[in-house]
Parts: C-alpha cells; sequence; structure tokens
C-alpha cells in the first residue's frame, strides 16, 4: 500500500474516531433535558452512561479476537454500523428503558471500533510512522471530547434532545464510506482456536469491575454494592490467569506482558488516561460550580486540554528522533505534574485565564505521553494478535479512568462535604447540599449566603484531588524513566513491514 494511500486512511479512522470522542461528554449535556422529557429517574440517568461503559468493558478483547479471527476491517466496519444505528436508535427512543437499551448496543459498537482501529494503524504503520499515526488517533478521539458539550449545547438550545445523539451519524457516514475504499484487507488467522471460557471470564471481570468503580464514585467505597462487584471482579480476572496459564488455545498469550514495551507502555499509558480522566471529571464541576457557566461555556473552557494536547504531540514527534521515547514520556508526566500542582493553587477568585494556563500544561504533558507510550506497547504485538492485544490496552485505559473517577470523586466528595456549611439548614435540604456543589448552588439561589462556601470547599476539595491526581503523575515520571524502553520493539514492522512500507 503506497504512503499517500495509508495517510488518508488513517484520515477516514479520525473521522470514524470523532464520532466516538463525541459521545463521551455529549451525554452529560442532555442529562438534564433528558429527566424531564422522558420522566428519568437518578437511577436511570445514571444507567443511561452506565450501560455505555460496561457493554464497552465487556466487549473489548472479544472484538479484539474476532478481528483477529476473521479479519479487521470487516469487525471494523461492523463496528462502527452498529455504532451509528444504535446512535440513531438513542435519537429516537421513547423511553428511559429504550434508550438504555440503545446505549448498550452502542457500547458494543464502540468495543470493535476502538481496539480494532488500533490494530488497524499497527498493519498499515510499522516502524517510526507508527507513532505518528496513533497520535493522530489519539487526538482525533481527544477533540471530540470539549466539542460534545460545545455542539450539543448548541443543538439542545434549538432542536430537541435526540438530535445531540444524530451529532454522531455524520461522522459515522463518512467513516464507513472512507474506510471501506482506502482501508485494505487484513486478513484474519481463522484457524484460531475461539477460547470461550476466557472471553467469558474477561468480559464478566471487566463488567464487575468497571460497575464497582462507577458505583464507588456514588455510593464511596464501604458500600457492599462497591466492594461485592470489585472484589468479585478481581477474582474473576485472577480466574481469566489462572486459565490463560493453562489453556491449549488461550485468548490471550500472558507471556506478552514479558516484554517490557507492551508492560510498561500499558501501565504508562493507564496513568495517563488516569490523569486526564481525573482532569475532565473536575474541570466542568469547577466551571460550573465557581463559574456559573453553561454547558456551551464548559466545553469550549475545555478546548485548551486539547490545545495543549496537539501542540504536545507535534512537539514531541519532532523530539522522539533526538530524544527517544523514554525522555518524552517521563518529560510528559512532569508536565502534567506541575500543571497539576500549579492547579490545586486554584482560588475561587481566580478567573478563567489561571486555569487555562494549568490545564493547558496537563494537556501538553498529555500529548508528549499519551501516544509514545500506547506506540511502545503496540510494537510489541505481530499482526495477527494487534486486535486482542489493543483491546487489552483499551481495557486497561479503560480500568484506569473509570478507577481514576472512583478515587479522585472519592477525594473530592470527601474534601467538598466536610467544608461546606449546611449550619440552620433543614435537613432533606442541607442533604442535598453535600450531595454536590451543583446542587448545593442550585440551594444557593434560594440562600444566598450559602454560595461562598459552596465554592469554597468545592476548591478545597478540587485542590486535595489534585495532589491526588499529580501523585499518580509523578509516579508515572519515576516508572517512565526507569522501565521504558527507549524505542518501540516494533515486532509489527519486522512481520509486516515489507507489506506495508510506502512505495
Amino acid at each position: 500500500m503506497d504512503g499517500s494511500k495509508r495517510w488518508w486512511a488513517l484520515g477516514a479512522l479520525a473521522v470514524a474516531l470523532l464520532a466516538f470522542g463525541l459521545d463521551v461528554t455529549v451525554l452529560s449535556v442532555a442529562l438534564p433535558t433528558l429527566a424531564v422529557d422522558l420522566e428519568a429517574s437518578t437511577s436511570e440517568l445514571q444507567w443511561f452512561s452506565n450501560a455505555y461503559t460496561l457493554v464497552l468493558a465487556a466487549g473489548l478483547l472479544p472484538a479484539g479476537l474476532l478481528g483477529d479471527k476473521f479479519g479487521t476491517k470487516r469487525f471494523l466496519l461492523g463496528g462502527l454500523a452498529v455504532f451509528g444505528l444504535a446512535s440513531v436508535a438513542c435519537a429516537f427512543a421513547g423511553s428511559a428503558g429504550m434508550l438504555i437499551a440503545a446505549r448498550a448496543i452502542l457500547g458494543l459498537g464502540a468495543a470493535a471500533l476502538v481496539p480494532l482501529s488500533m490494530s488497524v494503524l499497527n498493519a498499515l504503520f510499522p516502524g517510526a510512522d507508527r507513532g505518528r499515526a496513533i497520535a493522530v488517533w489519539a487526538a482525533a478521539m481527544a477533540v471530540g471530547i470539549p466539542l460534545g458539550p460545545v455542539v450539543g449545547g448548541w443543538l439542545l438550545d434549538n432542536f430537541w434532545w435526540g438530535s445531540v445523539f444524530l451529532l454522531n451519524v455524520p461522522a459515522v457516514l463518512a467513516g464507513l464510506v472512507l474506510l471501506a475504499w482506502l482501508v485494505p484487507d487484513l486478513p484474519g488467522d481463522r484457524g484460531r482456536r475461539f477460547d470461550l471460557p476466557g472471553v467469558v471470564l474477561s468480559s464478566a471481570s471487566l463488567v464487575a469491575l468497571t460497575y464497582g468503580l462507577v458505583e464507588a464514585g456514588d455510593r464511596g467505597w464501604g458500600s457492599a454494592t462497591v466492594l461485592g462487584p470489585v472484589l468479585g471482579g478481581l477474582a474473576l480476572l485472577a480466574g481469566f490467569v489462572v486459565h490463560q496459564a493453562r489453556a491449549a488455545h488461550p485468548l490471550l498469550d500472558l507471556g506478552l506482558f514479558a516484554s517490557p514495551g507492551f508492560r510498561w507502555g500499558a501501565v504508562l499509558a493507564t496513568l495517563a488516561s488516569f490523569a486526564m480522566m481525573g482532569a475532565l471529571f473536575l474541570l466542568p464541576q469547577y466551571f460550573q460550580a465557581v463559574h456559573a457557566t453553561d454547558a456551551l461555556g464548559t466545553g469550549l473552557r475545555l478546548l485548551p486540554v486539547v490545545g495543549g494536547l496537539l501542540v504536545g504531540v507535534r512537539v514531541a514527534e519532532w523530539l522522539r528522533p533526538r530524544l527517544g521515547a523514554r525522555v518524552l514520556v517521563s518529560t510528559g508526566f512532569v508536565l502534567m505534574t506541575g500543571g497539576l500542582v500549579a492547579g490545586t493553587a486554584t482560588g475561587t477568585g481566580d478567573g478563567y485565564g489561571y486555569a487555562a494556563v494549568w490545564v493547558s500544561l496537563v494537556g501538553l504533558g498529555l500529548g508528549f505521553a499519551l501516544p509514545p507510550s500506547m506506540d511502545i506497547a503496540m510494537g510489541a504485538l505481530s499482526p495477527g494478535r494487534s486486535g486482542v492485544g489493543g483491546g487489552v490496552l483499551q481495557a486497561m485505559r479503560q480500568v484506569g479512568g473509570t478507577l481514576g473517577v472512583a478515587i479522585l470523586g472519592t477525594v473530592l466528595n470527601a474534601g467538598y462535604r466536610g467544608g461546606v456549611d449546611v449550619a440552620g439548614l433543614p435537613d432533606d435540604v442541607a442533604a442535598a447540599v453535600r450531595d454536590s456543589a451543583a446542587a448545593g448552588v442550585q440551594v444557593a439561589a434560594r440562600v444566598p449566603a450559602l454560595l461562598g462556601s459552596v465554592r469554597e470547599s468545592f476548591v478545597a476539595g478540587m485542590s486535595a484531588t489534585l495532589w491526588v491526581c499529580a501523585g499518580f503523575a509523578l509516579v508515572g515520571a519515576v516508572l517512565a524513566a526507569l522501565f521504558l524502553p527507549r524505542q518501540a520493539q516494533d515486532v509489527a514492522g519486522a512481520e509486516s513491514g515489507h507489506e506495508f512500507v510506502a512505495g
């Protein structure tokens, strides 16, 4: 396949992945409207998100296996088509139950789209080109995150709530046409056995872990609905590892983790996802509680994260041949640590300018750290195993991001609830104020004296949370400096470079 067509194929992937990135945040904009129009309860509102997240977690490894066995392109197109059809079903859902079901199907499409798009990159871009391709891949998804609230807020102001889900459809249609035209057929290994016990154990463990971590953010770590799924998920994960070590035809070759490139690349990509999800969890709440911004304004204020990431990707791409991945990834985590520490000094009286600076620094660090880490991990995968390997990498990032939100949410809630002054308020009103800063701001509209306490307590909780996030980023810097290989092993290039080299 000639060089120029490969990059056009990457552009087609970027268009498809934009739909995935948009969906990550666009739902949050629509939740208040859905609560009214669909008469959705608080539990149903949570399941609009959880149904998608749990099916995504369950499907990552099986989708990778099916792509490796029957052909990556076929299942990538199928996953994208399912994602588009489910988006239409979400838009026209007539009840909360129908929307939950459609969101679950949407997660199934995403489970194929994400790891198999990485598998395509691994086949089309061996060697040094893969790092640049993964940077574009990561940026395409990241751009959709702030655009979701921006475009979704505008659509809600001008159209009905279903329009926010139709936002995915043009990107899906364009992606289907372009991928079918530009991506070559990547044959699978039809002789590969289907490890059904491995699929069941891996999917069940990821669902249980993800569910427990999601619940931890709402119920606290001592709740039985948290400890049961988390401990059960860990037990299932241990069972999966034991089965893989003994199976004649395992879903996942555990020897892959013996490769320093895959092991440390995956760990560092997971830590970077932890930091990114932590920042994206905190910032919308901060802008809305302290700066009183709406969904559209919040999305616009998140753009420096993506701006910093895009700049970081470009600078890192230029520096990597000179410095190597180890130095770049370590530097990225140091930049993230610096940005997060700077964020701990944020006060209620600070304007947006200060937040934009430290948020941009975090994005810059992500641009340095995330694409090279993923490149190092993917370089250790042969083309015939890149679907499952990509699924493992994305499953680790999924659990890492969910764990980040759960841990950081606990720290934020402890700091906020411990500081907010609810003296003199009726018990039910006080409970609502303690529940979240957003609820506290709503109550403060009727009790103006409360507003200062709500905002100061939230900022104090945010500061503590950013310190924790910075600690994880610092651990990433140390691990990268000590263990990450300087460059990718590039098993993919060694096995298939003759097939896809430009010209």
